[in-house]
């Protein structure tokens, strides 16, 4: 049996298949352990190392742009497109990090695989993180990276993101509701949406691989710089009112404190009225999204994740069942 295995085997060595392990065991040879102790600028190397060092690289057909929108201060983005296909929609893609960490070419791959399997137009944003730059910076910065979008192409815009970028997206999707152009759907990978962390998979799942309850309630503190501030921006699972939120499907893995942050926001917008799924996907854990060349159960997922986007963009019929 592996370290890892053996440390946790009492709860995950009959959820966790081989190829997941494989992943967390290359995954915590990049990290440093205890990775929310060190220096913010030493998280951002490590983790730009590890999405290196897991970099699937882009598909031949797809081209990307970097360029920086204007309000109320400069926020770079990239912008892919796939080469010779008309895209019918756009995604604004959220990338994650604990709102501390990530940049555009942490997601990159990602990205540029949605663009490729959809044929859509993906625009990633470089969002300011904390502790630098404190909630609600990042939200209005994706917010105004939305509103540049609308005015720039008529084509519909999903929403996506995985982990903390989930959290800004939904953010933005709650303010955009009543907007000309309002989002037509979003689509989100192992959400964080501000979920109590007495709540059942925070302890259930309190020491997963890669990611603990612990990390969580550091990176919330980073965001705000200490008290969390009340209300849906900071939290999506506060709204009182989900009243004309777009569908929205919100895929949580299995083994990671955050899975039942996705299952609840998805209750919520089902009992407003509107329709959502929430899918939990088996023996996944937190940051799957890297395993997907290596793991056939990561592999599925993110197929699920991309058609997902590409059927909410084309408002084609989804099963929410």
């Amino acid at each position: 049996m592996s370290k890892q295995k053996d440390k946790y085997a009492d709860k995950y060595r009959d959820l966790i298949d081989d190829e997941i392990w494989t992943f967390i065991e290359r995954t915590n040879q990049l990290l440093p352990q205890n990775n929310t102790k060190i220096s913010v600028d030493e998280q951002r190397k490590s983790y730009e190392n590890l999405c290196r060092e897991f970099y699937a690289g882009r598909p031949a057909k797809v081209s990307s742009e970097d360029f920086v929108v204007e309000a109320p201060h400069p926020v770079l983005v990239r912008s892919y497109e796939k080469q010779n296909v008309g895209a019918s929609a756009q995604v604004l893609y959220v990338h994650g990090g604990g709102f501390v960490v990530g940049s555009l070419n942490s997601h990159d791959d990602v990205c540029a695989e949605i663009c490729d399997r959809t044929g859509f137009r993906v625009t990633s944003v470089d969002y300011r993180l904390a502790p630098e730059h404190l909630f609600p910076g990042d939200v209005e910065d994706v917010s105004c990276v939305f509103e540049h979008m609308c005015q720039s192409s008529n084509l519909p815009i999903v929403l996506a993101g995985d982990s903390a970028g989930a959290c800004i997206a939904a953010a933005v999707c709650h303010r955009k509701r009543g907007y000309r152009q309002k989002p037509v759907g979003q689509v989100f990978l192992y959400p964080a949406f501000g979920g109590r962390l007495d709540w059942d998979s925070y302890l259930e799942h309190a020491d997963a691989p890669l990611l603990s309850t612990g990390d969580m309630a550091y990176y919330y503190k980073m965001r705000c710089g200490g008290k969390e501030p009340d209300g849906w921006e900071f939290a999506p699972l506060k709204a009182t009112d989900l009243k004309d939120i777009p569908p929205t499907i919100a895929i949580a893995a299995e083994c990671d404190p955050l899975r039942d942050d996705a299952v609840n926001y998805c209750m919520k917008i089902v009992a407003s009225g509107g329709k959502a799924r929430a899918i939990v996907e088996p023996g996944l854990i937190h940051g799957y999204v890297r395993a997907r060349s290596s793991s056939r159960r990561a592999k599925e997922s993110f197929s699920r994740f991309v058609e997902a986007i590409e059927t909410l963009g084309t408002s084609a019929n989804y099963d929410w069942t």
